[in-house]
C-alpha cells in the first residue's frame, strides 16, 4: 500500500468517529437503536392482518415521516436518522395497507335474526 492511501484510511475514519453525528454522540447511536422497530415492524409482515393494531401502526408511519423531515432540518443534518425513520414509517404504511386489505376483502358475517323462543 502507498503512503498516500495508508494515511487515508486513518484521516477518513478520524473524521468518521469526530463527525457530529458520528459514533461519539447519540445523533449515532439513537439511529441504530430505532432500527429495532424496523425489525420488529418487518416481523409483522409474518403476522395475519387481522391480528395487527391500527393505532399502532399508524403511530408509527406519522412519526416515522415526521422525523424524517425533521432529520434532514436539524445541524447537524442525520441521514442515518432520516434512513431509519423513512423505513419505520413505510414498515408502518404497509402494514396499515394490508390491514385494509384484510378489512376490504374479507366478507363480514351476516347477523341473524334470533330465533323466538317456542313455548
Amino acid at each position: 500500500m502507498s503512503g498516500a492511501a495508508a494515511s487515508a484510511v486513518p484521516s477518513k475514519f478520524s473524521s468518521f468517529f469526530n463527525h457530529p453525528a458520528g459514533p461519539k454522540t447519540v445523533f449515532f447511536w439513537a439511529p441504530m437503536m430505532k432500527w429495532c422497530l424496523v425489525a420488529a415492524g418487518l416481523k409483522d409482515i409474518s403476522r395475519p392482518a387481522d391480528k395487527l393494531s391500527v393505532s399502532q401502526n399508524i403511530a408509527l408511519t406519522c412519526t416515522g415521516f415526521i422525523w424524517v423531515r425533521y432529520s434532514l432540518v436539524i445541524t447537524p443534518v442525520n441521514y442515518s436518522l432520516a434512513a431509519v425513520n423513512f423505513f419505520v414509517g413505510s414498515t408502518g404504511l404497509y402494514a396499515l395497507a394490508r390491514i385494509g386489505n384484510y378489512h376490504y376483502n374479507t366478507p363480514q358475517p351476516k347477523e341473524t335474526a334470533p330465533v323466538a323462543a317456542q313455548k
